[in-house]
């Protein structure tokens, strides 16, 4: 019998050789070329009906409902709006979106899953109306998975509230660099935290020079009309 450390030394060897002979998947990859495939065939549709998607991204609790509650009422008498809310489960915020604003809303169930995907952005968007100008994705509260995922949007847009602070450009790098507006929310409580306007701009800028900057608050309503015109006019461009 081979001494123990002999046998482990054949061990190893002999997994090397399976290794070499068994083919090995980059399934991450794989999902997000074929995530990827899908995205852009969805956009290509989306362009064709003139119906403009935004995927609202943020973490937990930075003020997601709340903002697109501020930001329908001033926009919903203009063009034709649906909210498609994703959780992993309850439908808390997308009767919270109809009662406060009368709008189409449907609630997504992600099945545990922390973002959603284009097949999955698909599927709410085939049990919305037709004829609609803008449907907004209101994504799962997180800010590492939906980053990663293309839903087929043609803008996407984050909120980062003032409690967070200013520093999460440095920390979740992707989430803000795939972003085309970034919501400052909860400007109101400002003094009562050690947040740097400034200095949040200036990370921003590092990962997406091109991002457009909103300090907002939601539940007063502050700087809500700046966002509510861009995103009208971005509607307006996709439809031309």
């Amino acid at each position: 019998m081979l001494p123990n450390m002999q046998i482990i030394h054949y061990l190893s060897a002999r997994k090397l050789k399976i290794m070499e002979k068994v083919k090995v998947i980059e399934i991450k990859k794989s999902i997000f070329e074929e995530n990827g495939r899908e995205a852009d065939e969805l956009r290509a549709e989306l362009k064709k009906k003139g119906v403009f998607l935004l995927n609202l991204m943020s973490s937990p609790g930075s003020g997601k409902t709340t903002t697109l509650i501020a930001t329908i009422n001033a926009i919903k008498d203009k063009i034709k709006v649906a909210v498609m809310e994703a959780d992993i489960d309850s439908d808390v915020d997308a009767i919270k979106i109809k009662e406060a604003t009368g709008i189409e809303s449907i609630q997504l169930h992600t099945g545990g899953m922390c973002h959603l995907d284009a097949e999955m952005t698909r599927q709410g968007l085939d049990n919305l109306s037709e004829g609609l100008d803008l449907a907004i994705l209101e994504n799962v509260g997180n800010l590492v998975c939906p980053a990663e995922f293309d839903t087929g949007a043609v803008r996407n847009a984050m909120i980062l509230s003032v409690p967070e602070g200013h520093d999460k450009p440095l920390k979740y790098p992707l989430m803000f660099s795939i972003c085309d507006v970034v919501l400052i929310n909860k400007t109101d409580v400002l003094p009562y935290f050690d947040f740097d306007m400034d200095k949040c701009r200036e990370y921003i800028a590092m990962r997406n020079p091109a991002a457009k900057v909103f300090p907002i608050c939601a539940r007063t309503g502050e700087g809500v009309d700046s966002f509510a015109n861009w995103l009208l006019e971005e509607v307006a461009l996709w439809k031309n």
